[in-house]
């Protein structure tokens, strides 16, 4: 056999040989991922922590000074179908993206829409919830205003520090003054109290506000701003709990559990006389 050929069935062999252990590399691999997930961490510890901001109505205290709210229903059904038990984590919203990092809590489920710029950082399931937002207005300090009048620098906006909000005033109302505090309640006082104009918020809550308060807010629910979903946080690189997340959130959709649950809390007010006010 000349020198040609056993060079080449030697190339052929060691190919060969390759072909076979590269599965079985890829399968050790996949194993090492799957024992990595944080969903192997929640069954280990039999608890899964969920970073949330406080946000009427996704999660709020009731006067009881106990959770309640979507996130709340959505978080506790998780966890009874994981079997497992559930731990909430209140956390500021400008931190919560870090605190998850830092591995503070397994997952965030906390009303967060997905976004460019943080999907930088995080990954996001599917959507769990859909939303809209709209201009809250202190009907006094507005009247006889058009929308495109607030854009001046003698208006003044109020939102919550780090939230889509401030994104869409910043987009539509440019030459407005905007404020910043670290709870959505602050921004809707300095409406009420005279100190700003308008805010944007989701328009579920910019509804329940303008029942709440009708001699002095009120709303322009014609105009929707950055319709989109709202989905679980998590790290990156966990492709199994990416996948478990998912599949559970498409399960909700398709038994309707999840569209009621949304009815309840963002289209009522059943449950208004349950928060501290």
């Amino acid at each position: 056999m000349s020198m040609k050929h056993k060079l080449f069935g030697a190339v052929m062999a060691a190919g060969a040989a390759f072909g076979l252990v590269q599965p079985a590399m890829s399968q050790t691999a996949t194993q090492a991922l799957s024992q990595e997930s944080v969903i192997e961490t929640i069954k280990q510890d039999g608890v899964i922590r969920i970073g949330l901001s406080l946000f009427v109505p996704w999660s709020m205290r009731d006067i009881n000074g106990d959770l309640i709210g979507y996130e709340l229903d959505v978080g506790r059904k998780l966890a009874e179908d994981m079997g497992v038990e559930v731990e909430f984590v209140p956390t500021a919203w400008d931190g919560i993206i870090p605190a998850l990092l830092a591995g503070n809590f397994d997952v965030i489920i906390s009303g967060m829409s997905i976004t460019t710029q943080r999907n930088l950082t995080v990954n996001f399931t599917d959507p769990y919830a859909f939303t809209g937002m709209s201009v809250l207005l202190n009907t006094e300090m507005t009247a006889g205003m058009e929308l495109d009048e607030l854009n001046d620098p003698s208006i003044i906006f109020a939102a919550r520090r780090g939230a889509t909000p401030v994104e869409v005033i910043m987009d539509v109302f440019p030459d407005a003054e905007l404020l910043l505090f670290d709870e959505d309640g602050a921004s809707v006082q300095e409406l009420l109290n005279g100190n700003a104009h308008a805010t944007v918020t989701q328009i579920s809550t910019v509804n329940r506000l303008a029942r709440e308060f009708p001699e002095t807010l009120s709303v322009r629910p014609d105009v929707v701003y950055s319709p989109r979903g709202q989905a679980f946080a998590l790290r990156k690189g966990d492709p199994d709990a990416m996948f478990f997340f998912n599949n559970w959130i498409a399960q909700q959709w398709r038994t309707g559990w999840l569209e009621e649950r949304q009815q309840y809390w963002f289209e009522g007010d059943d449950w208004e006389d349950q928060v501290m006010q």
